[in-house]
This record gives structure tokens, C-alpha cells and sequence, in this order.
């Protein structure tokens, strides 16, 4: 954060009706609450009236609905509050630009990306909770991070991990990163088993509680393939640096490889909280009421290779960081139109890969993104032609 100490610090958090986004208010409460941090702004979507509340019961100057026609609705639940209402892409542009020390960048999707990269390019640091940022617009992302001046810390648990034991100043002994999966909830099953699954199965993860859509990506492993292309961005690293190995536990979040041979690795309880706590309080560790890790009851930590056949997400995020340009992008859109399908019963499980595969073949000589505009109009064609797959 600005200054790096605990004086008190503007934050923006986008998305805070989401799981990440209560989970940082929660753990803004933990480290001080309003002594040590002004929110400048909160942002949400549809669910105006839990927004709302976040906003009166936490201390928001602003308020923001990306649903432009949900506006007059939040402003009718503000009122008499002296919290500002605003709504779409001229708010959550204006929620980016408070003079924020601190950005907690939790939007879901696309949607995300354009005011995320507004506040880098202000100069905030970004807490950064949304894939799409690093997996659609990786380069231009971390141009803007670099130009801005602020930092980048990683709130997903993996890539947390890895920053926690990322020794810069040994960069060059660097060898590679190892991204920790749970396996989801069909690490087991057989091949043919899984082409029969169904979205109800796909959303019960053994480890975390999360959104629908999430849990679908985790069962998949589409979850790692947006991680592995995450990484390779957030820490430069070469395609061959970064692996994948299923750890049933989720104890161990992520470990990073040195020419040594020596492994460092992050252990913590499967709490988004340790992540999101680290990041808010970077480069210091807070006391956090999160559960401690007892190792004589742990009594076991398992890890197998992953099987690429069972999870081809896995295979198609290798090749989008070797295609590099626009791949991440193309593939991330067509997964986002491939998911769809599968929850409304219109796709098979198995089928989410091969139709996100075929898209990627048809747009892999995109040239690179010179600007945010590319990264939108390959999102939308990829979107476009994974749809019609579907139709097909």
C-alpha cells in the first residue's frame, strides 16, 4: 500500500456483495476497520440491496451499481445516508480515481477489467481477486501497473502463496512455480463417468464454498488453466515454469522451485481470509482470526500429477501461453460461453474443453492487444463463435 505502514488508507473494494468482497470488509473489521481504512467506494451489480447496506453499516462515501438501471433504486436506499449513488461504467470509473491507496480488485469477469486497470493506471495498489485482468489483458495489464507506480498483490490463495515465497532477489535461481489443485469434486472419476455429470454435481466442492459458476470452473480444472496463465503474467516466467499437482488437502496453497532443489511452499487453512488479510496489510502479517493448522490431526498431505486427458483445460492453457497474443483472452471467453451452456443443460461436461479448444484453433494468429479495445472485440468474437458451437 502507499507508505507500507498501518496509518490510515483509502480503499476501494469492487465487487463487494461478492464472497471476496464480504470477506474483505470482514477482514477490514479484523485489521482496524474504519481507524485504519476510509472506503472511498463500494461497487456491486445487481443486488442493490445488500449493497446498500455494506455501504451504511461499513462507512462508504460511494456507493456504485454497474446496472445503470438500478441507480434510482440505490439512491432511494442511500437516501438521508450522505453516501453518493452512482451507477455503470462512469461510476465505477469514478470509484477507480478517489486518490485510493488501496484497490481490492474482486468484480467478476470482463467486467472487471477496465476499471481495475483505471485504478493501476491512478496509481493505487491492487489487491487483485479478478483472473481476467492477468488471463484476457495480462501485458497491458502490468504496463499499467508499472506506469501507475502501485504495487500488485495477488489475492487468489495460489497465487498468494507463490508471492509469499517469491524471493525476487533470487530471481535468477528461479526454477519454477507449482500451483496446487484440489482435484474438485471428480478428481476420481473415470472419463466416461464424467461425461455424464451434471451442474449440480459440478458446484459440490470438497474444500471451499463458492459461487456456482467458480465451483464449475474448479471441477474442471478450468480454475487452474486461468491460474497457470495468471502466474505466468504476474510473475514472468516462461511457459515451462509453471506446473500444476492436485493436493486433495488444499493445506499447502502453492510452492515455488529454486535451481537448488529446494521447494518453498505457503501452508495455511482453505481460508480466503489469510489472502485477502496479507494483501491489505503487505509487506506486514496481521493477527487474523482464522484457523490455525494442527499437523499431528492433518496426519497427511497427498499430491498426484494431474491427468490432462480427464482435465484438457489444463492442455489448453499451456498452449494459449506459448501462442501468447490474444489466446488468453479468446480462450476466457469461450470457456465463459461453454460454462453457460453446460448449467443450463445445453453442453456435456467434457464438452466445455472441446468447444473452448476449437475456438482457440479458429483465432489463434490474433495478433497481440495494443490497446483494451483488442482484448474486448477478441472476448466478444470468442464469445460469438463458442455460442454457435453450442447452436451447432
Amino acid at each position: 500500500m502507499t507508505g507500507r505502514n498501518m496509518q490510515t488508507r483509502r480503499i476501494a473494494i469492487f465487487g463487494a456483495t461478492g464472497s471476496i468482497g464480504i470477506n474483505t470488509l470482514d477482514v477490514i473489521g479484523q485489521l482496524g476497520g474504519r481507524e485504519a481504512f476510509e472506503i472511498t467506494a463500494v461497487t456491486g451489480n445487481a443486488n442493490v440491496a445488500a449493497l446498500a447496506r455494506l455501504a451504511i453499516e461499513h462507512g462508504a462515501a460511494m456507493a456504485v451499481t454497474a446496472d445503470e438501471s438500478r441507480y434510482s433504486e440505490l439512491k432511494q436506499a442511500l437516501s438521508g445516508t450522505g453516501i453518493r449513488a452512482a451507477a455503470g461504467t462512469s461510476g465505477l470509473d469514478e470509484a477507480a480515481d478517489q486518490g485510493n491507496d488501496v484497490v481490492m480488485a474482486a468484480i467478476v469477469g470482463t467486467a472487471g477489467l477496465a476499471p481495475t486497470l483505471k485504478a493501476a493506471a491512478a496509481g493505487a495498489d491492487i489487491a487483485l481477486a479478478n483472473k481476467e485482468c492477468l488471463v484476457s489483458a495480462g501485458p497491458l495489464f502490468m504496463e499499467a501497473v508499472k506506469r501507475g507506480g502501485g504495487m500488485l498483490i495477488p489475492v487468489d490463495s495460489e497465487h498468494s502463496a507463490i508471492f509469499q515465497v517469491f524471493a525476487e532477489n533470487q530471481r535468477r535461481a528461479l526454477d519454477r512455480v507449482i500451483i496446487t489443485a484440489s482435484g474438485g469434486p471428480f478428481r476420481a472419476m473415470t472419463l466416461d463417468e464424467m461425461r455424464h455429470v451434471d451442474a449440480a454435481t459440478a458446484r459440490a466442492h470438497p474444500n471451499w464454498s463458492m459461487g456456482l459458476k467458480i465451483s464449475i470452473d474448479s471441477a474442471s480444472m478450468f480454475n487452474k488453466a486461468l491460474e497457470m496463465i495468471e502466474a505466468q503474467h504476474l510473475f514472468d516466467l516462461a511457459p515451462e515454469q509453471v506446473e500444476v499437482v492436485v493436493h486433495p488437502q488444499s493445506i499447502i496453497h502453492s510452492m515455488v522451485g529454486y535451481a537448488d532443489g529446494s521447494i518453498l511452499a505457503q501452508l495455511g487453512s482453505p481460508d480466503m481470509r489469510t489472502a485477502i488479510g496479507y494483501a491489505l496489510s503487505y509487506p506486514e502479517r496481521r493477527p487474523l482470526s482464522v484457523e490455525k493448522l494442527d499437523f499431528a490431526r492433518l496426519a497427511r498431505l497427498d499430491f498426484e500429477a494431474p491427468d490432462e486427458a480427464r482435465f484438457p483445460a489444463l492442455r489448453l492453457a499451456r498452449l494459449a501461453m506459448e501462442r501468447g497474443g490474444l489466446q488468453g483472452a479468446v480462450l476466457n471467453g469461450a470457456k465463459e460461453i461453454a460454462l453457460e451452456a453446460f448449467i443450463d443443460g445445453r453442453c456435456g461436461f467434457l464438452e466445455m474443453a472441446e468447444i473452448t479448444g476449437a475456438v482457440m484453433e479458429e483465432m489463434r494468429d490474433l495478433p497481440a492487444a495494443a490497446a483494451i479495445e483488442d482484448v474486448f472485440v477478441a472476448d466478444g468474437e470468442a464469445r460469438r463463435r463458442a455460442a454457435k458451437r453450442v447452436g451447432d
